[in-house]
């Protein structure tokens, strides 16, 4: 899918057939930087955004996203002779750099670790998604709200479960990690 999605990032298009193959939606990132593109190919999509604390936000990305992947020289160069023999290894790096490249580089513009300019980008991108999104298409949601506005939005039954947490800073280098581990065993 990672092809699928830097030819959307290069061209502006892409096969959404096999972008979106086994899929009904997109979550947060890779698809975020593409709602106006998305929202043409999809015209009866609906949009959430989320909102949140933005001093959290910063905090959260500035400790997680921002430093996914080897952080040492030596970590770096382990991982380098890894992936020399192992195609899922690079593939699993091949999506952080292009996150770290679309996100962390192009969304605000080479200057995340000037957090005025950060938070201004994360404002200016609710604004705009607010402006061009069709009101009846678009939900503003907090998390903490939990599953009635979310459900009554997407028309679906309100699930019996407590609302889930699972994208949490304190658990994300873990994750990635993890995903590493499974990608160097294949």
């Amino acid at each position: 899918k990672l092809r699928h999605w830097q030819e959307l990032e290069d061209h502006g298009k892409t096969d959404f057939n096999r972008l979106f193959e086994g899929f009904k939606a997109t979550v947060d990132f890779p698809g975020y930087p593409y709602y106006k593109i998305l929202m043409n190919q999809y015209p009866e999509a609906k949009v959430i955004l989320t909102t949140r604390d933005v001093d959290k936000w910063y905090e959260s990305t500035s400790k997680t996203i921002r430093k996914s992947g080897p952080q040492t020289l030596f970590a770096k160069i382990i991982l380098l002779s890894k992936m020399i023999f192992n195609s899922n290894l690079r593939n699993t790096f091949k999506c952080i750099r292009f996150m770290k490249k679309t996100y962390l580089s192009k969304q605000f513009n080479d200057n995340f670790d000037s957090e005025a300019h950060a938070k201004s980008v994360f404002f200016n991108h609710l604004e705009n998604v607010k402006s061009h999104v069709p009101k009846n298409k678009l939900l503003v949601f907090d998390v903490s709200e939990g599953w009635k506005p979310l459900c009554e939005f997407l028309n679906l039954p309100v699930p019996k479960e407590d609302f889930p947490h699972l994208n949490k800073k304190e658990n994300f280098h873990a994750m990635v990690k993890g995903m590493i581990k499974a990608a160097a065993q294949n």
